[in-house]
């Protein structure tokens, strides 16, 4: 692995899912979502390219347990791609939920991607559906580019941080997540479950980077 002490033009910060449904007071809020924003906001000012990631889903989206009668947050059931987790209905295209957090710089980033806008597919990664064959088109974006090692940070890091993560690591890239910026929901041990699956990947676990 490279060293990841210092910052160059072949670097980019990827951070996934800042938004107000998220945070405290949102639909499917993580406790620490506002306490990572400072952090997140110096490591933008650090870094010379930013991507922000933004879940964006329409109203009545597949992956919300309210348009599955009988069911419950948290449940599964079975779809086209596979076992799906029912979620709160969060970040729904154009409400104040979707937003990214008032507090985020996001006049620093280059790109927004938006994920889970298919009514019938669900998205966590940066890179890919859920159905794990629909692209965001990002890896083109990246390697167009021409960076090399992508630093992440936000939201979930043991759902949509580590999916994005994981599939950067497939794609190619060197991948770094920077803990301190970043926040898990933690349900019935999904946070250690997500470390040992993107230490065993490759990626390199930053602990407390500075901003």
């Amino acid at each position: 692995m490279g060293d990841w002490t210092t910052v160059s033009e072949d670097d980019v910060l990827l951070v996934v899912d800042v938004q107000n449904d998220f945070c405290p007071g949102g639909s499917l809020a993580v406790p620490a979502g506002n306490d990572i924003v400072p952090a997140i906001n110096g490591l933008m000012r650090r870094f010379p390219h930013v991507v922000l990631t933004q879940d964006w889903h329409p109203e009545g989206h597949s992956s919300f347990a309210s348009v599955h009668p009988g069911t419950e947050p948290l449940q599964t059931v079975e779809v086209d791609y596979g076992t799906q987790i029912l979620w709160p209905d969060h970040c729904v295209q154009g409400t104040l939920g979707a937003a990214f957090h008032r507090d985020l710089e996001i006049n620093r980033a280059e790109l927004i991607i938006r994920k889970g806008f298919r009514p019938a597919v669900d998205s966590y990664s940066a890179f890919y559906e859920n159905d794990r064959r629909t692209g965001t088109g990002l890896t083109g974006y990246l390697r167009e580019r021409g960076f090399k090692r992508i630093f992440a940070c936000g939201i979930a890091t043991d759902v949509c941080v580590r999916w994005s993560v994981l599939d950067g690591r497939r794609e190619g890239f060197e991948v770094a997540l920077i803990e301190n910026a970043s926040a898990a929901i933690d349900h019935d041990g999904s946070l250690a479950a997500a470390m040992s699956d993107m230490r065993e990947a490759g990626v390199e676990v930053l602990p407390n980077v500075p901003h």
